[in-house]
């Protein structure tokens, strides 16, 4: 028991030395910065539109492309992080089916700018 109190004791040091470093920065902010509130602090705000209008308005096309493609490239860093973890211990057949992937996510992205995907009217 003294073994398993000894391997995780350090795991339990860093979790309560970021409870009390995330508690003292959230008391901080408070004692440090005025709380003013105004109209536009304390308005709802949601994608650009006005909260109060009808709720059967039409929704740009655009933000549902925007949220598509960060989570492409954001799930093409979630497989890069492991597999620059284990890069040294991989064969050769790991290494270029990644490049392969990256290759496959390269021409997605640059067929996306071509069709204009990327810029905000």
């Amino acid at each position: 028991m003294n073994l398993i109190f000894n391997e995780y004791s350090i795991i339990l040091f860093f979790l309560g030395i970021a409870l009390i470093i995330s508690f003292a920065i959230f008391i901080l902010s408070y004692l440090v910065i005025p709380q003013k509130a105004d109209q536009e602090k304390v308005s709802a705000y949601e994608c650009g539109f006005n909260p109060f209008d009808d709720a059967r308005a039409t929704f740009d096309i655009r933000f549902y492309l925007v949220a598509i493609l960060f989570l492409i490239f954001d799930l093409e860093v979630s497989f890069l992080f492991p597999w620059s973890l284990v890069l040294g211990n991989i064969s050769l057949f790991g290494f270029w089916s990644m490049i392969f992937f990256l290759i496959i996510l390269t021409i997605g992205f640059i067929y996306e700018w071509y069709k204009g995907a990327l810029e905000w009217e």
